[in-house]
């Protein structure tokens, strides 16, 4: 198993649809980044669209599990950055670290509004249209991560590729 401890951290807080945890598990693996799991899960971690969606990365990605959000809080020195659609600032107008961490809530109603207000400077929009509910949780984890990442001049991340049976 490969993974970057010095790499982004992706929390998730109850998740609900196994596909987008499994989606978001092979950005990880992709990544080096930690994915965290906050109970309770709308699925079981032997789900198999879960398993599916992370089809054979699962190997490759460091998964921690936690029973509260204060166990996220008590086990990370953060920064912490949370996503809503409900923030007042963008994602791309702060900077991001090595051991960042972005949390992100649950597909039907996200992050808790109590937790917004507790951190109301860490809370990160990625913009859309006015009158969009919002974007799927996978594309929004993998649109931040990679903005992170890309501050980060993609510190450890092959950035080139080669033809399988051609040569550029």
């Amino acid at each position: 198993m490969y993974y970057n401890r010095d790499m982004l951290h992706i929390v998730l807080v109850q998740p609900e649809i196994p596909q987008n945890t499994g989606n978001i598990a092979r950005t990880c693996a992709a990544t080096g980044c930690t994915l965290h799991l906050v109970r309770p899960l709308g699925f079981e971690l032997d789900d198999k669209y879960l398993k599916r969606a992370g089809l054979d990365y699962w190997q490759f990605v460091r998964v921690v599990v936690h029973d509260g959000i204060e166990e996220v809080f008590s086990s990370l020195k953060g920064p912490f950055w949370f996503f809503t659609t409900k923030a007042r600032k963008v994602y791309t107008d702060v900077s991001y670290g090595p051991d960042d961490v972005l949390v992100f809530g649950r597909e039907t109603a996200g992050l808790d509004e109590e937790l917004l207000v507790e951190h109301p400077d860490a809370c990160l929009r990625i913009p859309m249209l006015a009158g969009k509910r919002s974007l799927n949780l996978s594309n929004c984890v993998a649109v931040a991560t990679f903005e992170a990442l890309r501050q980060q001049g993609f510190a450890g991340l092959q950035e080139t590729g080669a033809l399988h049976r051609l040569t550029w």
